[in-house]
Protein backbone atom coordinates (compact mmCIF):
# COMPACT_ATOMS: atom_id res chain seq x y z
CA UNK A 1 0.00 0.00 0.00
CA UNK A 2 1.76 3.30 -1.03
CA UNK A 3 1.98 5.82 1.66
CA UNK A 4 2.95 10.03 1.61
CA UNK A 5 5.90 11.85 2.55
CA UNK A 6 6.59 14.96 3.75
CA UNK A 7 9.51 16.93 4.24
CA UNK A 8 10.91 20.18 6.05
CA UNK A 9 13.60 22.34 6.10
CA UNK A 10 14.86 23.77 9.79
CA UNK A 11 17.72 25.70 10.35
CA UNK A 12 19.70 28.45 9.14
CA UNK A 13 19.19 28.57 5.27
CA UNK A 14 22.48 27.95 3.25
CA UNK A 15 22.59 28.95 -0.47
CA UNK A 16 21.59 25.29 -1.36
CA UNK A 17 19.57 23.91 1.17
CA UNK A 18 16.59 24.10 -1.49
CA UNK A 19 18.52 22.20 -3.60
CA UNK A 20 18.23 19.45 -1.01
CA UNK A 21 14.62 20.09 -1.05
CA UNK A 22 14.72 20.02 -4.99
CA UNK A 23 16.32 16.68 -4.54
CA UNK A 24 13.77 15.24 -1.93
CA UNK A 25 10.42 16.23 -3.76
CA UNK A 26 11.79 15.34 -7.36
CA UNK A 27 12.82 11.76 -6.43
CA UNK A 28 9.19 11.59 -4.55
CA UNK A 29 7.10 12.52 -7.19
CA UNK A 30 8.95 9.79 -9.55
CA UNK A 31 8.49 7.27 -7.40
CA UNK A 32 4.83 6.65 -8.00
CA UNK A 33 5.02 3.04 -6.96
CA UNK A 34 5.44 3.90 -3.18
CA UNK A 35 4.80 7.40 -2.91
CA UNK A 36 1.14 8.97 -3.19
CA UNK A 37 2.01 12.27 -2.23
CA UNK A 38 4.72 15.19 -1.20
CA UNK A 39 3.99 17.41 1.16
CA UNK A 40 6.08 20.37 2.58
CA UNK A 41 6.16 21.34 6.08
CA UNK A 42 5.33 25.25 6.58
CA UNK A 43 8.13 26.36 9.44
CA UNK A 44 9.17 22.83 10.18
CA UNK A 45 8.14 20.57 12.88
CA UNK A 46 6.84 23.88 14.64
CA UNK A 47 4.58 25.30 11.88
CA UNK A 48 3.65 20.94 11.24
CA UNK A 49 2.63 21.17 14.86
CA UNK A 50 0.04 24.07 13.69
CA UNK A 51 -0.92 22.06 10.42
CA UNK A 52 0.41 24.38 7.93
CA UNK A 53 1.68 21.82 5.44
CA UNK A 54 1.55 22.17 2.03
CA UNK A 55 1.26 19.96 -1.23
CA UNK A 56 4.44 19.82 -3.44
CA UNK A 57 2.90 18.55 -6.99
CA UNK A 58 1.51 21.53 -7.53
CA UNK A 59 5.34 23.53 -8.40
CA UNK A 60 6.61 20.28 -10.88
CA UNK A 61 3.40 21.38 -12.75
CA UNK A 62 3.98 25.41 -12.66
CA UNK A 63 7.56 24.57 -13.64
CA UNK A 64 8.85 26.22 -10.52
CA UNK A 65 10.40 23.19 -9.17
CA UNK A 66 13.38 23.39 -11.36
CA UNK A 67 13.49 27.14 -9.81
CA UNK A 68 14.09 25.63 -6.35
CA UNK A 69 17.52 24.88 -6.81
CA UNK A 70 19.22 28.15 -7.21
CA UNK A 71 16.54 30.00 -5.08
CA UNK A 72 18.39 31.51 -1.93
CA UNK A 73 16.50 31.32 2.00
CA UNK A 74 14.63 27.90 3.05
CA UNK A 75 11.40 27.79 0.47
CA UNK A 76 9.48 26.13 3.17
CA UNK A 77 10.44 28.61 5.62
CA UNK A 78 12.18 27.12 8.92
CA UNK A 79 12.00 27.02 12.31
CA UNK A 80 14.47 26.45 15.73
CA UNK A 81 12.06 24.33 17.52
CA UNK A 82 13.51 22.03 19.90
CA UNK A 83 11.61 18.72 20.97
CA UNK A 84 11.50 17.40 24.61
CA UNK A 85 14.40 15.28 25.68
CA UNK A 86 11.84 13.39 27.55
CA UNK A 87 9.68 10.83 24.94
CA UNK A 88 7.12 10.51 27.18
CA UNK A 89 6.07 14.09 26.57
CA UNK A 90 2.67 14.48 24.77
CA UNK A 91 3.80 16.46 21.78
CA UNK A 92 5.00 13.09 20.58
CA UNK A 93 1.37 11.39 20.06
CA UNK A 94 0.04 14.40 18.96
CA UNK A 95 2.83 14.39 16.07
CA UNK A 96 1.96 11.05 15.20
CA UNK A 97 -1.33 11.68 15.28
CA UNK A 98 -0.77 14.12 12.76
CA UNK A 99 1.52 12.05 10.78
CA UNK A 100 -1.49 9.51 10.74
CA UNK A 101 -4.31 11.52 9.38
CA UNK A 102 -1.88 12.44 6.97
CA UNK A 103 -0.79 8.58 6.35
CA UNK A 104 2.81 9.73 6.33
CA UNK A 105 4.68 6.84 5.42
CA UNK A 106 8.22 8.43 4.97
CA UNK A 107 9.45 12.07 6.81
CA UNK A 108 12.45 13.97 5.51
CA UNK A 109 14.32 16.60 7.49
CA UNK A 110 17.00 18.88 5.69
CA UNK A 111 18.82 20.92 8.51
CA UNK A 112 22.13 20.33 10.75
CA UNK A 113 22.94 19.41 14.14
CA UNK A 114 19.69 20.62 16.30
CA UNK A 115 17.81 19.29 13.16
CA UNK A 116 19.11 16.05 13.60
CA UNK A 117 18.38 15.76 17.03
CA UNK A 118 14.56 15.87 15.73
CA UNK A 119 15.08 13.59 13.59
CA UNK A 120 16.96 11.07 16.59
CA UNK A 121 13.98 11.80 18.69
CA UNK A 122 11.06 11.18 16.06
CA UNK A 123 12.74 7.78 14.84
CA UNK A 124 13.49 6.46 18.41
CA UNK A 125 9.64 7.88 19.74
CA UNK A 126 8.62 5.40 16.28
CA UNK A 127 10.60 2.61 17.75
CA UNK A 128 9.15 3.10 21.11
CA UNK A 129 5.45 2.30 19.64
CA UNK A 130 6.32 0.33 16.56
CA UNK A 131 5.21 2.92 14.22
CA UNK A 132 6.19 2.04 10.62
CA UNK A 133 7.44 5.93 9.46
CA UNK A 134 10.35 6.23 8.14
CA UNK A 135 12.58 9.15 9.02
CA UNK A 136 15.62 10.22 7.34
CA UNK A 137 17.89 13.37 7.62
CA UNK A 138 19.30 14.90 4.83
CA UNK A 139 22.02 17.39 6.10
CA UNK A 140 23.49 20.96 5.01
CA UNK A 141 25.04 23.87 7.56
CA UNK A 142 27.72 26.20 5.84
CA UNK A 143 29.36 25.22 9.02
CA UNK A 144 30.93 22.16 8.17
CA UNK A 145 30.11 20.66 11.46
CA UNK A 146 28.74 17.50 11.18
CA UNK A 147 30.28 14.21 12.19
CA UNK A 148 30.48 11.40 10.47
CA UNK A 149 30.43 13.20 6.90
CA UNK A 150 33.52 14.54 4.95
CA UNK A 151 31.33 17.84 4.64
CA UNK A 152 28.25 19.24 4.47
CA UNK A 153 25.99 20.86 1.74
CA UNK A 154 25.72 24.21 1.92
CA UNK A 155 29.40 25.03 2.95
CA UNK A 156 31.18 24.41 -0.58
CA UNK A 157 28.78 27.52 -1.51
CA UNK A 158 29.78 29.21 1.59
CA UNK A 159 33.14 28.70 1.37
CA UNK A 160 33.13 29.97 -2.34
CA UNK A 161 31.34 33.19 -1.06
CA UNK A 162 34.09 33.91 2.00
CA UNK A 163 36.84 33.20 -0.49
CA UNK A 164 35.88 35.07 -3.23
CA UNK A 165 34.49 38.04 -1.08
CA UNK A 166 37.80 37.95 0.90
CA UNK A 167 39.31 38.29 -1.90
CA UNK A 168 38.05 41.66 -2.88
CA UNK A 169 38.15 43.05 0.52
CA UNK A 170 42.09 42.56 0.72
CA UNK A 171 42.33 44.38 -3.03
CA UNK A 172 40.24 47.11 -1.82
CA UNK A 173 42.65 47.53 1.17
CA UNK A 174 45.76 47.23 -1.22
CA UNK A 175 44.85 50.74 -3.25
CA UNK A 176 46.08 52.43 -0.23
CA UNK A 177 49.33 50.88 0.24
CA UNK A 178 51.06 53.98 1.02
CA UNK A 179 49.66 53.88 4.60
CA UNK A 180 49.43 51.01 7.12
CA UNK A 181 45.96 49.75 7.66
CA UNK A 182 44.39 46.53 9.50
CA UNK A 183 40.99 45.07 7.82
CA UNK A 184 39.36 42.86 10.37
CA UNK A 185 36.92 39.95 9.09
CA UNK A 186 34.51 38.02 11.22
CA UNK A 187 33.34 35.20 9.84
CA UNK A 188 30.33 32.74 11.40
CA UNK A 189 31.84 29.66 13.35
CA UNK A 190 30.96 29.26 17.53
CA UNK A 191 32.84 25.82 17.80
CA UNK A 192 34.08 25.49 14.10
CA UNK A 193 36.27 27.42 12.04
CA UNK A 194 35.78 25.27 8.82
CA UNK A 195 34.05 28.72 7.18
CA UNK A 196 36.86 31.10 8.46
CA UNK A 197 39.21 28.52 7.59
CA UNK A 198 37.96 28.76 3.35
CA UNK A 199 39.52 32.66 3.92
CA UNK A 200 43.13 31.55 2.65
CA UNK A 201 41.98 30.12 -0.28
CA UNK A 202 42.23 33.61 -1.11
CA UNK A 203 45.39 33.51 -1.36
CA UNK A 204 47.22 33.91 -4.39
CA UNK A 205 50.88 33.79 -3.69
CA UNK A 206 53.26 33.45 -0.42
CA UNK A 207 52.64 36.20 1.96
CA UNK A 208 49.45 37.13 0.48
CA UNK A 209 46.13 38.18 2.15
CA UNK A 210 44.93 37.76 4.59
CA UNK A 211 47.96 37.10 6.41
CA UNK A 212 46.45 35.84 9.44
CA UNK A 213 43.68 33.79 10.47
CA UNK A 214 42.38 32.49 13.58
CA UNK A 215 39.94 29.57 14.37
CA UNK A 216 38.11 28.65 17.60
CA UNK A 217 39.93 25.33 17.38
CA UNK A 218 42.95 26.99 18.74
CA UNK A 219 42.88 29.35 21.80
CA UNK A 220 43.54 32.74 20.88
CA UNK A 221 45.67 34.90 22.61
CA UNK A 222 45.65 38.63 22.78
CA UNK A 223 49.31 39.96 23.17
CA UNK A 224 50.37 37.46 20.67
CA UNK A 225 47.62 38.45 18.29
CA UNK A 226 48.72 42.41 18.30
CA UNK A 227 52.47 41.29 18.32
CA UNK A 228 51.73 39.36 15.15
CA UNK A 229 49.62 41.89 13.60
CA UNK A 230 52.33 44.37 14.37
CA UNK A 231 55.48 42.30 12.65
CA UNK A 232 53.10 41.77 9.74
CA UNK A 233 52.73 45.49 8.96
CA UNK A 234 56.49 45.89 8.62
CA UNK A 235 56.05 43.40 5.22
CA UNK A 236 52.54 44.08 4.11
CA UNK A 237 50.97 47.77 4.79
CA UNK A 238 47.13 46.74 4.10
CA UNK A 239 46.91 43.92 6.15
CA UNK A 240 43.86 41.73 6.67
CA UNK A 241 43.15 39.30 9.18
CA UNK A 242 40.20 36.76 9.41
CA UNK A 243 38.83 35.65 12.44
CA UNK A 244 36.23 33.53 13.65
CA UNK A 245 33.20 34.69 15.56
CA UNK A 246 33.73 32.22 18.58
CA UNK A 247 37.56 32.76 19.00
CA UNK A 248 38.18 32.66 22.60
CA UNK A 249 41.13 33.31 25.44
CA UNK A 250 43.08 30.12 27.23
CA UNK A 251 39.98 30.20 29.98
CA UNK A 252 37.60 29.71 27.12
CA UNK A 253 35.66 33.19 27.80
CA UNK A 254 34.76 34.75 23.74
CA UNK A 255 36.80 37.76 22.55
CA UNK A 256 33.63 39.04 21.83
CA UNK A 257 32.46 38.35 25.55
CA UNK A 258 35.81 40.86 26.62
CA UNK A 259 33.33 44.10 25.52
CA UNK A 260 29.73 42.47 26.29
CA UNK A 261 27.24 40.07 27.44
CA UNK A 262 26.02 37.92 25.13
CA UNK A 263 22.78 36.48 24.97
CA UNK A 264 21.40 32.62 24.13
CA UNK A 265 19.35 31.29 21.92
CA UNK A 266 16.33 28.27 21.86
CA UNK A 267 18.66 25.30 22.21
CA UNK A 268 21.58 27.41 24.46
CA UNK A 269 24.15 28.43 21.80
CA UNK A 270 25.73 31.48 22.84
CA UNK A 271 24.88 34.32 20.23
CA UNK A 272 28.28 35.81 19.20
CA UNK A 273 28.90 39.06 17.32
CA UNK A 274 31.38 41.75 18.24
CA UNK A 275 34.78 39.95 18.12
CA UNK A 276 35.92 41.79 14.90
CA UNK A 277 34.78 45.10 16.43
CA UNK A 278 36.36 44.47 19.79
CA UNK A 279 39.87 43.42 18.03
CA UNK A 280 39.49 46.72 16.21
CA UNK A 281 39.44 48.72 18.68
CA UNK A 282 42.20 46.73 20.55
CA UNK A 283 44.43 47.45 17.38
CA UNK A 284 43.66 50.93 17.18
CA UNK A 285 44.78 51.53 20.79
CA UNK A 286 47.69 49.82 20.97
CA UNK A 287 49.09 49.99 17.70
CA UNK A 288 47.60 53.39 16.41
CA UNK A 289 47.11 52.06 12.88
CA UNK A 290 44.03 52.81 10.77
CA UNK A 291 41.67 49.45 11.29
CA UNK A 292 38.32 48.79 10.28
CA UNK A 293 36.03 45.31 10.99
CA UNK A 294 33.74 43.95 8.63
CA UNK A 295 31.55 41.06 9.90
CA UNK A 296 30.30 39.20 6.51
CA UNK A 297 27.02 37.80 8.77
CA UNK A 298 24.00 36.18 6.92
CA UNK A 299 25.40 37.10 3.53
CA UNK A 300 27.76 34.00 4.03
CA UNK A 301 24.16 31.79 3.74
CA UNK A 302 21.88 33.67 1.64
CA UNK A 303 24.02 34.41 -1.26
CA UNK A 304 23.27 32.39 -4.26
CA UNK A 305 25.69 34.51 -6.45
CA UNK A 306 28.40 32.38 -6.31
CA UNK A 307 26.62 28.86 -6.13
CA UNK A 308 29.54 26.51 -6.44
CA UNK A 309 27.72 23.95 -9.04
CA UNK A 310 30.07 20.78 -6.90
CA UNK A 311 27.94 22.04 -3.95
CA UNK A 312 24.54 22.04 -5.60
CA UNK A 313 25.17 19.00 -7.41
CA UNK A 314 25.68 16.88 -4.57
CA UNK A 315 22.94 18.58 -2.57
CA UNK A 316 19.99 17.26 -5.08
CA UNK A 317 21.95 14.22 -4.68
CA UNK A 318 22.16 13.55 -1.33
CA UNK A 319 18.09 14.37 -1.56
CA UNK A 320 17.42 12.06 -4.14
CA UNK A 321 19.52 9.70 -2.18
CA UNK A 322 17.69 9.64 0.84
CA UNK A 323 14.25 9.36 -0.67
CA UNK A 324 16.19 5.94 -2.20
CA UNK A 325 17.25 5.25 1.91
CA UNK A 326 13.83 5.66 3.16
CA UNK A 327 11.93 3.06 0.61
CA UNK A 328 14.49 0.71 0.90
CA UNK A 329 13.51 0.57 4.78
CA UNK A 330 16.11 3.04 6.22
CA UNK A 331 15.23 5.04 9.33
CA UNK A 332 16.71 6.62 12.23
CA UNK A 333 19.82 7.71 9.72
CA UNK A 334 21.59 10.23 8.21
CA UNK A 335 22.83 10.88 4.54
CA UNK A 336 26.70 11.08 4.38
CA UNK A 337 29.42 11.83 2.19
CA UNK A 338 32.29 9.79 2.23
CA UNK A 339 35.21 10.89 0.18
CA UNK A 340 36.71 8.64 -2.20
CA UNK A 341 39.66 10.47 -3.83
CA UNK A 342 40.81 13.94 -3.85
CA UNK A 343 41.87 14.29 -7.51
CA UNK A 344 40.00 13.38 -9.09
CA UNK A 345 37.60 14.19 -6.74
CA UNK A 346 35.17 11.73 -6.05
CA UNK A 347 32.08 11.38 -3.78
CA UNK A 348 29.76 8.44 -2.69
CA UNK A 349 26.64 8.63 -0.88
CA UNK A 350 26.30 6.39 3.11
CA UNK A 351 23.71 6.70 5.51
CA UNK A 352 24.71 6.71 9.21
CA UNK A 353 22.92 6.17 12.61
CA UNK A 354 21.33 9.62 13.21
CA UNK A 355 21.87 9.20 17.03
CA UNK A 356 25.82 9.03 16.91
CA UNK A 357 25.43 12.60 14.80
CA UNK A 358 23.21 14.84 16.68
CA UNK A 359 24.33 17.02 19.55
CA UNK A 360 28.23 16.40 18.10
CA UNK A 361 30.61 18.81 17.01
CA UNK A 362 33.16 17.72 13.77
CA UNK A 363 35.90 20.78 14.34
CA UNK A 364 38.94 21.72 11.94
CA UNK A 365 41.63 18.96 12.38
CA UNK A 366 44.53 20.45 14.72
CA UNK A 367 47.35 19.21 12.82
CA UNK A 368 46.06 21.15 10.00
CA UNK A 369 45.95 24.87 12.01
CA UNK A 370 50.34 25.71 12.35
CA UNK A 371 51.93 28.99 13.01
CA UNK A 372 50.89 29.51 16.66
CA UNK A 373 46.76 29.11 15.24
CA UNK A 374 47.31 32.16 13.19
CA UNK A 375 47.29 29.65 9.99
CA UNK A 376 46.27 26.29 8.07
CA UNK A 377 48.04 24.23 6.15
CA UNK A 378 47.85 23.38 2.83
CA UNK A 379 46.18 19.87 3.73
CA UNK A 380 42.94 22.48 3.97
CA UNK A 381 43.36 23.89 0.62
CA UNK A 382 43.20 20.48 -0.94
CA UNK A 383 40.34 19.23 1.52
CA UNK A 384 38.25 22.47 0.13
CA UNK A 385 38.73 23.37 -2.90
CA UNK A 386 37.04 20.40 -5.10
CA UNK A 387 33.96 21.45 -3.25
CA UNK A 388 34.21 24.97 -4.42
CA UNK A 389 34.39 23.71 -7.84
CA UNK A 390 31.85 24.88 -11.25
CA UNK A 391 29.71 28.02 -11.94
CA UNK A 392 25.42 27.91 -12.18
CA UNK A 393 23.86 29.27 -14.05
CA UNK A 394 21.18 31.09 -12.67
CA UNK A 395 17.66 31.88 -14.36
CA UNK A 396 17.12 35.57 -15.05
CA UNK A 397 14.21 37.45 -15.45
CA UNK A 398 14.26 41.27 -16.75
CA UNK A 399 17.79 41.09 -16.03
CA UNK A 400 17.30 39.62 -12.63
CA UNK A 401 18.05 36.33 -10.24
CA UNK A 402 14.57 34.53 -11.14
CA UNK A 403 13.45 32.61 -8.18
CA UNK A 404 10.57 30.20 -6.53
CA UNK A 405 8.47 32.34 -3.95
CA UNK A 406 6.11 30.27 -1.79
CA UNK A 407 2.65 31.68 -1.76
CA UNK A 408 1.42 32.62 1.09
Amino acid sequence: MKKNMIVGQSGGPTAVINGSLYGVVSAGLNKTDDIEHVYGMINGIEGFLHDTIMDMRPLLESKELELLKTTPGSYLGSCRYKLPEDLSDPVYPTLFQKFDALQIGYFFYIGGNDSMDTVSKLSRYAASIESPIRFIGVPKTIDNDLVMTDHTPGFGSAAKYVASTVREIAVDASVYDNKKSVTIVEIMGRHAGWLTAASILARKFEGDNPVLVYLPEANFDPEDFISKVETALQTTSNLVVCISEGIHDQTGIFICEYASNVGTDTFGHKMLSGSGKYLENFVKDRLGVKVRSIELNVCQRCSSAMLSETDLSEAVSSGAFAVDAAISGETGKMIAFSRVSDSPYELRFTTEDVNHICNQEKTVPAEWIIRDGSDLSDDFITYARPLIEGEVNIPKENGLPKFAYRKH
